[in-house]
């Protein structure tokens, strides 16, 4: 499709920094939100309404946050082409919901190794879930729209009111293209980590 209305999204951030601003928007404009663990508590204390991820997928964070995200209630929501009726009736069958937003960046694992950590502790440092989501959400720009940067979001909200609440297919591409370099990198980083330490 060429424009995306926004109206359900997955906000999931390690870098905070404008969180609160842009959920504001969001809400104000009708957005439903999704949230995990630390940016839960965050939208929650500014007064937010927001649905946590445990909600949607009935299922518990577990293994001290390893395993929250990687559900089919929330990637079958981020994968499926909205332009494809096959897709729609899956999710109608098994009660599934689209998202149309996912914002999501990174453990900082950069900070992580710099602090001198065992491999152990830097280890649990190596995001999962926020690559995944990440992925999945640039793999379907044609349906979903992806910020993995916090410096976006203005140009996010600006994008939304200058198309009432709609996203243009040209961001939602340029958005998955800084995803893809975004996780590109962060994998050579964890993969350069590794490859200089002893098991």
């Amino acid at each position: 499709m060429d424009f995306l209305p926004i109206r359900r999204a997955l906000l999931s951030v390690t870098d905070k920094s404008g969180l609160v601003e842009f959920a504001t928007f969001l809400t104000q404009n009708g957005v439903e939100l999704v949230s995990t663990g630390g940016t839960q508590r965050t939208l929650t204390e500014a007064g937010l309404d927001v649905t946590p991820v445990s909600k949607v997928t009935g299922f518990p964070e577990i293994m001290g946050g390893r395993v929250k995200t990687l559900h089919p209630h929330i990637h079958g929501g981020i994968l499926a082409d909205k332009d494809n009726p096959e897709h729609l009736a899956t999710l109608k069958e098994l009660g599934i919901r689209t998202f149309d937003l996912i914002c999501v960046n990174l453990y900082n694992f950069a900070d992580a190794a710099a602090r001198g950590l065992d491999l152990r502790g830097a280890v649990e440092e190596v995001d999962i879930g926020g690559p995944c989501m990440l992925r999945a959400t640039a793999k379907n720009f044609h349906s979903m729209l992806v910020l993995p940067d916090p410096a976006d979001y203005q140009a996010a909200m600006q994008e939304m009111r200058d198309n009432d609440m709609r996203v243009g297919l040209a961001m939602r591409q340029a958005m998955a293209v800084k995803t893809f370099r975004a996780t590109s990198a962060y994998d050579g980083m964890i993969a350069d980590y590794l490859g200089s330490k002893t098991a």
